[in-house]
């Protein structure tokens, strides 16, 4: 088997946060999914369980942050420096909110941030690997 992840978030509504992801290009995959959580799919490696409070309570007791908390940011590579405004734009109309954190630009890389309507960070970047002395991926 081949190396994912699935990230796991709790949601107060599946249909809006639902919505909100297939926003940013997700896909839905229903064969993962049910009234209680839906299975987006990022790639064929990165998939995000949105789960309503009731499901994500089975799987931990641990309390859900509240709004406005941040526990993690996740950040999403992408082609190019309008694929980060695109998304970020997208997710904006579809609920989210843009730009909680500044724009960075560093000329080699070029990022912005998006809340999803339950407060989860997202980070959509694009990063010339070579301009920044990388390896390529």
């Amino acid at each position: 088997m081949s190396k994912m992840i699935f990230i796991n978030l709790p949601v107060a509504d599946l249909a809006r946060a639902r919505g909100f992801y297939e926003a940013l290009g997700f896909t839905h995959n229903p064969a993962f999914s049910d009234d209680a959580g839906a299975c987006m799919v990022w790639s064929e490696a990165i998939y995000v369980m949105i789960l309503t409070h009731a499901k994500w309570s089975g799987f931990t007791k641990r309390p859900i942050c509240d709004a406005g908390a941040s526990e993690v940011s996740l950040a999403l590579a992408v082609d190019d420096r309008a694929a980060v405004d695109a998304l970020v734009e997208a997710g904006a109309k579809a609920g989210g909110t843009a730009d909680v954190n500044p724009p960075e630009d560093h000329g080699f890389m070029y990022q912005r941030t998006i809340l999803d309507p339950d407060g989860h960070v997202w980070e959509p970047f694009w990063m010339d690997t070579a301009a920044a002395g990388g390896a390529a991926a």
